[in-house]
């Protein structure tokens, strides 16, 4: 898997709208069940690792724990970012079948 189409993808989602960031909005959009599938940052904290996990797994979301935050948060223009949310099912399996 080639990190640098990985890490502008993620961008190309974010232009379209279908992608959230941060701790508290992506605790959000989990609990409202508009996340198709979570991002966590290998850098996270375990704390946030977990609950996110966690939080996944309850929810039936699929996640996958790849990449720092300083990557990641370049990737979608902002300042490094632990976790982020892909709101759109076709662009998930997309990310999905690029980490597999």
């Amino acid at each position: 898997m080639n990190d640098a189409k990985f890490y502008s993808f993620l961008g190309i989602i974010k232009k379209s709208g279908n992608l959230s960031s941060g701790y508290n909005t992506c605790e959000i959009q989990i609990k409202k069940g508009k996340g198709k599938m979570v991002l966590v940052a290998e850098d996270a904290s375990h704390g946030t690792q977990d609950k996110f996990v966690n939080m996944c797994k309850a929810n039936n979301i699929p996640f996958i724990i790849h990449g720092n935050k300083g990557d990641i948060g370049s990737s979608i223009g902002k300042m490094p970012t632990s976790v982020i949310v892909i709101n759109d099912e076709n662009m998930s399996k997309v990310v999905l079948n690029m980490l597999r």
